[in-house]
Parts: C-alpha cells; structure tokens; sequence
C-alpha cells in the first residue's frame, strides 16, 4: 500500500507502511508462533487468514481539529493541531467517499472544533461505522450540550447531504483527557440500530456497541470458531466478552451438531441489547429450536458464573477479552469448570500465552492468525483448546481451515 500522508510525513500510524504485504503477513505468523511455542508447543498452525492490505476498515475515528468553517478530520500532531487524513486509504471505500461530504457538512453546520491545547470548543471527534449493506452510523463527540439543538434543528439537512448515513447520535464526553467517548449517548434519529450482516447472522450495533474493525476478517473469525463447534458438538456454550454476540450466534447457526444451549455475558447493557434483538431474529428464522440468551455481566466476576451453568453434558467456553486477557481468576474459573474446549480469541498474543499458562489442564489443538490490521504489528489470534483428560474416543478430528 502507498499512502501519501505517510510518505510525507504527517501520519505515522501505520508503522509497517511501505513493508510488502505478503511480508508482514508472515511475521506476524511467526510473532504469534514464538510467543505461544512454550505454552503451546503441539498446536497445528492453520494458514493465516489475511485481509485486504487497504480499503479494509469499517470503521472511521476522526479526530475534529481546525477551525469552525475550516475543520480537519484524521488526528492531532505533537503541538496537538489538527492533521487533516480525510482521504486516508484504509476506510472502506464508501467511507473514503463520505468523510469529505461529511466534513464539509461540519462546516456548514458551523460545528466549533474542540481545541485540546486551549481546552474549549465542542466537537471532538467524529465515529463512522459501515455496514455491508451500505448504511452508516454516525456519531458526533461533543465536549457538552451546546451544539445539541443546533444539530437536532440542522439533521434534516445532514442526513439529505449524507444519504448513507441511517443513525445520527451525539456522545457526550466532557473530560479533558485521552478517552474517546463518553458514557452518555442522544440518538437523534428514528433509527437507533446498525444492521451488520456478517456471514448468515445478521448483528444489530446501537452507537456504542463494540464490533470488528475489519469486517471481511471478523467474518472469517466468526466462521473458524463456528467450525470448531460444529466439529466437537458441545451441548453447552458459554461466550463470555460477547459483546453484540457475533460468536454465540455463529455458534448456534443451524447445521449437524449445533448445540441445545448457547449463553452470551457482557458487561454493556447497550450490547446486550443487541445481541437480544439479533437472537429475536435468529430465532425467528432457523427451523432448529436453540436455547439461545444473553445476560448482562461482568465476565471475570466468577462469582456469578455457578457452577451449573455449563450444564451436564458436553460444554465450549468462548471468550474474546480485551487486550490484558482473562486473567487469574477466570483462567482458574474455566479450568475447574469441566468445559470440555475453550476457543480463546486473543488480540494480544502475550496476554494470550500468561492466560494459558494458567490453564494446565487444557492442550491447544489449533491456532490461525487473523490479520484484522494490515500496515500495523497489531494481530487477532484465535486458539481452539481441548481438556487433556479427554480419552481418544472422545477427542473429534480437526479438519483445519476453512475460508
């Protein structure tokens, strides 16, 4: 990939820009198999499922700088100025057509930037998320209330310039300091929900839910960790992290051996939520009667994880934390629990190598890296974890990787 604000010197984000794609694929690969050798010295690596090397993500957050009626859009340099990146390579390409439009909307609204050395001003930072459909979520971070009515009188106009754009909310974020967004949100249009289809499971995003950043690429996560339940057949699975419920639900898709039970933990309500209309749906479609729910909750409170939750039969945990992993008293958790698998997605492959450390009683079968970032040393590694204890007649065959 070629990026002329990289060759120029105003963004340095990408710190393996200029490296040849094929080249930052396999050291990634080989990263991701030093740090697991010891903890995982008998996994089969699966071939590396690789991304597109530009136009991959769907995701847009720009940082709001300039001036009102001449705003920039891409990040802050070390004077904290604005550094204009609105046609930065790596947005989707329908992104790449809207942020421009978008900005010159922000102009005309009269929208005051946010200026991080004074501390004044409004508008900090704009979020754009992309579904496959075409449709767009945009979120507007505001310092406070005082653009609110403004953009309320003005989101007729917004949306009749921006025809992609289906959810319009502000967050509030008043604090002076590195944190993107806040904890209160104002949906401003009728349409409160994103719909992502991924695969054939269609995710609903309300504004501050958590999804893939690479859509392509979650995709494929999504269907490597599908196989493996289809392949051991649990009758039970727990996914804990699971956000809008991207696994659980691909873990519930109709086909031989879909198990009875599938229960999602998360810590966010909105997510929950989501996740909840998403199962409706789901529901709604497969001819397959699945016990399929979602519960709000911390997933390293193990307190509130009985020990019946996994059920009599066969069992999976999934879990996909973020990057300082699991942790102590979880890893402990699962292995006294009895789950029969784990499938680990990991985002960090050190915090990955401690969790499993941790986890004696378990033998990693297989791993894949999913290459969610191109251009950057950043990397997804999913991990398919078998109790040791299991006799032969037990333990199912591992086909490998599927596209």
């Amino acid at each position: 990939m070629q990026c002329d604000y990289f060759d120029a010197g105003r963004c340095r984000s990408c710190a393996l820009m200029g490296v040849p794609y094929a080249v930052q694929l396999a050291e990634k690969h080989e990263r991701c198999q030093q740090a697991l050798a010891a903890v995982a010295p008998d996994v089969t690596w699966l071939e590396p499922f690789a991304s597109r090397e530009s136009a991959f993500r769907n995701k847009a957050k720009l940082v709001v700088g300039g001036r009102a009626g001449a705003v920039t859009l891409g990040i802050l340099d070390p004077q904290l100025g604005g550094v204009d990146l609105r046609a930065c390579g790596l947005h989707e390409e329908p992104l790449q057509r809207l942020i421009p439009r978008l900005a010159d909307v922000v102009d005309e609204i009269g929208l005051e930037p946010y200026d991080v050395a004074a501390r004044r001003g409004e508008l900090k930072h704009l979020i754009l998320t992309l579904s496959p459909t075409g449709e767009v979520m945009l979120r507007l971070v505001l310092r406070s209330r005082k653009h609110l009515a403004l953009l309320q009188s003005r989101l007729p106009r917004l949306l009749e310039h921006l025809s992609e754009v289906r959810v319009v909310s502000v967050n509030l974020q008043p604090e002076h300091k590195a944190v993107l967004e806040g904890s209160t949100e104002v949906v401003l249009t009728e349409q409160s929900m994103l719909e992502m289809p991924v695969n054939d499971v269609t995710l609903n995003l309300r504004p501050n839910s958590f999804f893939q950043t690479n859509t392509v690429v979650a995709a494929g996560l999504y269907r490597q960790a599908r196989d493996w339940a289809l392949e051991v057949r649990p009758d039970t699975v727990l996914d804990l992290y699971c956000g809008v419920g991207g696994f659980a639900l691909h873990c519930a898709t109709d086909g031989q051996g879909a198990p009875r039970r599938v229960l999602g933990v998360e810590v966010s309500p909105e997510a929950v939520l989501s996740a909840e209309l998403s199962a409706d749906r789901f529901w709604a479609a497969s001819p397959r009667a699945v016990d399929l729910s979602f519960r709000t909750g911390d997933a390293t409170d193990v307190s509130a994880l009985e020990p019946t939750v996994l059920g009599d039969g066969t069992s999976m945990v999934v879990v996909n934390p973020p990057r300082r992993g699991i942790g102590a008293d979880l890893a402990a958790w699962i292995e006294r629990s009895g789950a029969d698998h784990v499938t680990y997605s990991s985002c960090n492959v050190d915090s990955l190598a401690r969790d499993l450390a941790r986890m004696p009683s378990y033998v990693a079968r297989q791993a894949r890296l999913h290459d969610m970032f191109p251009q950057t040393t950043h990397h997804e590694v999913i991990v398919l974890l078998q109790r040791e204890s299991l006799s032969l007649t037990e333990q199912p065959v591992y086909r490998g990787a599927q596209r």
